[in-house]
């Protein structure tokens, strides 16, 4: 790799060990990845230090973060004393909601080792949003803006809706690029790279979020991790839809770009967001896709008795809380079911001041912050069967946590925590 005058002098140690070792990382990954030289980033999104006892003893550190974090996330054998974060950097969702760690089955020993963690994070400069939406609660990079962000549903975001560019960077690049200001040019971060591959001509209505859902599932199934160009969508998606579109189509493929023609800042016609290059493929959906996708999504669901209704993956938006709260004031979650509500930090305070979290306590509900089911792998004890309007969680919940999964609107969702059954009709 070509590397610039403060790169090498990072290389070399000039700028202290913790930074030589980031850059050591860097290098190596980047000639693997074939880069020939780095482009400079000032915000990262991702998951500093180990939160976890497994990981604390695996890697025989003890009480010393420093040690953890060197071989955790640096891959360095030898301990170095972490500096403070040279980017802007925030944490996505953790495994853990501290508030509810009785309802999540956490050990003391391990709630206490995991809040030691987020004050050593935060110690070193990093932002605590806690949330997979980093884009919903402050942290929006501007159109070609180079990120290093972590989390399938938020990179698809970034690089689609915002027109930044990141990769679908790990651990280690993220720790590395918070320390260096620096992470690997290619992928997304090429001009040439962003131009779409595959098109999606739509012949049906889309216009609910179970719509986009349903859309992103079929589209990540069909051209995995290829980048999609979806065209013959009328009305702008806002950003919900895009939320859950991003998250499904990253998950039953792997997107990490889409254009929706006249709608992302890259796609204002069909022949920008190919940028003169072929068209590997075309798909059409319509009203017979429509069905086969909701059929897939619930594939593996045959129990209408529902114990466990999940919202909030990705994160619930204070817009998507309120609808909630609509559906659900003033009546109860049946005794046989149980609803768990996921959202971010900023979002549950800026929810308490609107009295959702109460009209949510008063149903039976549980509104909980930092983490979710499928990253948690916590369920209400003896859970079967869940429910959710999430393509992403329907994907993973079953072979995450061995129940069945029905995917449906928020509506059903909430008639389902109410009724303890599962009703919902084919589209």
């Amino acid at each position: 790799m070509k590397l610039a005058p403060d790169e090498q002098a990072m290389l070399e140690g000039d700028k202290g060990l913790a930074r030589q070792k980031a850059m050591e990382l860097l290098v190596r990954y980047g000639e693997a990845l074939g880069a020939e030289g780095f482009v400079d980033t000032d915000n990262v999104t991702g998951t500093m230090g180990g939160s976890s006892t497994y990981v604390r003893d695996y890697y025989e550190a003890g009480d010393d973060r420093d040690l953890l974090f060197s071989r955790f996330d640096l891959d360095s054998d030898e301990a170095v004393e972490i500096p403070q974060a040279t980017t802007q950097a925030c944490h996505l969702q953790t495994r853990f909601e501290p508030a509810q760690a009785e309802a999540f089955g956490t050990p003391p020993e391990a709630l206490d080792f995991h809040l030691e963690n987020q004050k050593y994070a935060e110690g070193l400069g990093v932002k605590l949003l806690n949330t997979c939406t980093p884009y919903v609660v402050g942290n929006v990079p501007e159109f070609g803006d180079h990120c290093a962000w972590m989390e399938s549903s938020a990179v698809v975001y970034c690089n689609s809706v915002l027109g930044a560019r990141t990769n679908t960077e790990g651990r280690e690049s993220t720790s590395a690029a918070m320390l260096t200001g620096k992470i690997p040019n290619w992928g997304f971060h090429l001009d040439d790279y962003r131009y779409g591959s595959h098109h999606v001509k739509v012949e049906t209505p889309i216009e609910s979020v179970m719509d986009w859902g349903m859309l992103g599932y079929f589209v990540g199934r069909e051209v995995q991790e290829n980048k999609p160009v979806i065209d013959g969508i009328s009305s702008a998606p806002n950003l919900i839809c895009h939320k859950h579109f991003g998250a499904a189509a990253a998950s039953s493929g792997g997107v990490e770009m889409y254009h929706v023609v006249g709608h992302t800042p890259e796609a204002a016609s069909l022949e920008q967001a190919f940028g003169g290059n072929a068209v590997s493929e075309t798909f059409v959906y319509g009203i017979e896709e429509v069905r086969q996708a909701y059929d897939d999504l619930n594939a593996q669901a045959s129990s209408d008795d529902v114990d466990y209704v999940m919202l909030g993956c990705p994160h619930y938006t204070l817009d998507q809380l309120a609808v909630v709260c609509e559906l659900i004031e003033n009546k109860k979650v049946h005794e046989n079911s149980n609803l768990w509500v996921f959202t971010s930090r900023i979002i549950r305070d800026q929810a308490a001041a609107k009295g959702y979290d109460k009209i949510l306590a008063a149903s039976g509900a549980i509104l909980m912050t930092d983490t979710c089911s499928a990253m948690s792998s916590a369920a209400p004890r003896d859970t079967k069967v869940a429910a959710t309007d999430s393509a992403k969680q329907t994907h993973y919940l079953p072979s995450m946590l061995g129940v069945e999964a029905w995917f449906g609107s928020t509506e059903d969702c909430v008639n389902a925590a109410l009724t303890s059954k599962w009703r919902s009709e084919r589209p």
